[in-house]
């Protein structure tokens, strides 16, 4: 059963084309026109294990807030579409991440009801092309489009490329263990029977 979805979304701001493939290995091919952010998108494939391809035309002349935040809702509902009906899922999936001196806590449950709590600060307004702000909407963008309960925390740190690479990371390794199939579980892994 192959666990791929690819989605289209073209707007006046964003024309965005995206295939994920839960099952893959860490392939990549990513170009959104923010250097930064492809480099953070390439952290979250590979360490969730993830094939991801991305091909953004945003924008870029006005900021970086559509192309992240519309990838964001591109890559939640091809999150939803590739997760199937969830049977045979564990659904929670969780990580506490180091990257140097910054520590990240990620927690995600597939559970069909969209929630996100956030809780990291920053010291500068950008990290290449990206503004720093742009983490948490894209992160949130993705809670609601899958679906998904989303917590993410950034526990301790100093420098912001490490925190948001932590968070990027973190969420890939998060989402692979709550995808993953479990022989154990034949249904969905939930008392009411549905997710």
């Amino acid at each position: 059963m192959s666990r791929t979805a690819t989605v289209t979304r073209n707007t006046r701001e964003t024309q965005i084309t995206l295939t994920l493939d839960l099952d893959g290995t860490g392939k990549t091919d990513i170009s959104t026109g923010v250097g930064f952010f492809d480099h953070m998108l390439d952290g979250f494939a590979r360490h969730g294990l993830f094939d991801l391809a991305v091909h953004v035309d945003g924008d870029l002349s006005v900021d970086d807030h559509h192309t992240i935040e519309d990838t964001g809702i591109v890559l939640g509902t091809a999150i939803r579409r590739a997760a199937g009906d969830k049977k045979g899922i564990r659904r929670f999936g969780s990580s506490i991440l180091p990257m140097d001196e910054t520590l990240v806590m990620t927690a995600v449950d597939l559970s069909g009801r969209p929630y996100f709590v956030y809780d990291a600060d920053f010291t500068s307004d950008r990290m290449g092309g990206m503004s720093t702000q742009m983490v948490r909407e894209f992160f949130y963008a993705i809670s609601y489009s899958a679906e998904i309960n989303l917590h993410m925390k950034v526990m301790y740190g100093e420098n912001d490329h490490h925190k948001t690479e932590a968070l990027f990371k973190s969420f890939g390794k998060s989402l692979d263990q709550a995808t993953s199939l479990d022989p154990r579980i034949t249904d969905v892994l939930s008392t009411k029977g549905s997710l």
